[in-house]
């Protein structure tokens, strides 16, 4: 039987706040997005979506070709926040316990003492996620479901916020392995980054020409604030309405004949979670089936597999096919 320790995490209500109004909200998250956009120049809506994300208390899977800027997005998002950092190169010799830690055998006292790993911070960057094999992937399944870790029978929780920010180069590269489906399913949202335009890509020189710019980021948030903020878009109120579109639009992809494999509950969970998320970042206390449809690629893309009859149809034009024919039903009359 597992026993549940508060070593070496947080305690729930560590930095507990009354939540700020949404004006407030949009004023961090403002001052953060404003700090990111130093270092990722010209992709406002790439920053928009980590952003929802983080409020979404999600994690983010950021997919892109080499060399877009996959690290530079999580090292400045990490960088704006005065906050535990942690990164993790995964390679194909990485174990589990190098991810979540393990006990260890003290000589002194003869008892096995457990060493955290890097998982406990509260942004935790898995850069090329896809290159350590399966087996070290599924290391972080429990800890981003339920925020804690759990070894030789001891659990440990996790620090408050608690943010995996994960890069992966597409599969057909070489020594990748593809992401297994229940890991792809914890993440809140998959993202890519692109190249950019080439007034952006001219900016990117002068900025590289002398110091590197993530070096002079500075944090203009903290940890408490996160929490702060967090706990408001839990605030946001969903509409019968709205929260029955969602249901419909996660059902409609198991239903879906271009899809083998559909979204889970879990993914109808995160979907109204990152509503809430895009509703609070545009100044609102409710969500709007335009705050769905905002987020509806990047929640439900990656969790969807597609059909092997299903020739040069990627899951996003899945999803945006459904988001042109699902209605949004009328509210009942009482």
């Amino acid at each position: 039987m597992s026993t549940t320790s508060s070593r070496p995490g947080v305690p729930a209500d560590a930095g507990a706040t009354e939540p700020p109004p949404l004006a407030a909200v949009a004023e961090v998250t403002g001052r953060i997005a404003q700090n990111v956009q130093r270092i990722i120049v010209g992709k406002p809506e790439v920053v928009r979506l980590a952003l929802v994300t983080l409020l979404a208390e999600g994690h983010l899977l950021v997919e892109d070709v080499p060399g877009v800027g996959k690290t530079s997005l999580a090292k400045a998002l990490a960088r704006s926040l005065d906050c535990s950092v942690s990164r993790v190169q995964f390679t194909p010799d990485l174990l589990p316990g190098d991810i979540t830690g393990m006990s260890v055998y003290n000589r002194q006292t003869n008892e096995f003492e457990f060493r955290p790993g890097p998982v406990f911070a509260n942004v935790v960057i898995a850069d090329e996620i896809n290159r350590a094999s399966p087996k070290t992937q599924s290391a972080l399944l429990e800890c981003m479901a339920e925020h804690q870790v759990t070894v030789d029978g001891a659990t440990y929780s996790l620090a408050s916020p608690f943010l995996v920010v994960a890069t992966q180069n597409p599969v057909e590269m070489d020594g990748t392995y593809p992401l297994p489906e229940a890991q792809r399913d914890r993440f809140t949202a998959r993202i890519s980054v692109g190249y950019p335009d080439p007034q952006a890509e001219l900016a990117m020189i002068d900025e590289h020409a002398g110091a590197d710019p993530l070096e002079q980021l500075r944090p203009v948030a903290d940890a408490r604030a996160v929490r702060s903020v967090i706990e408001a878009v839990r605030r946001v109120r969903v509409g019968p309405e709205v929260r029955q579109y969602c249901v419909d639009l996660v059902g409609a992809t198991r239903r879906a004949a271009e899809l083998r494999l559909g979204a889970s509950p879990r993914a109808t969970l995160h979907l109204v979670r990152a509503a809430r998320a895009q509703a609070a970042l545009s100044g609102r206390g409710f969500v709007v089936p335009d705050d769905v449809q905002a987020v509806a690629v990047p929640v439900l893309a990656h969790r969807l597999t597609v059909g092997p009859d299903a020739s040069r149809v990627t899951a996003s034009d899945v999803v945006r096919g459904l988001l042109s024919r699902i209605p949004v039903r009328a509210p009942a009359r009482a």
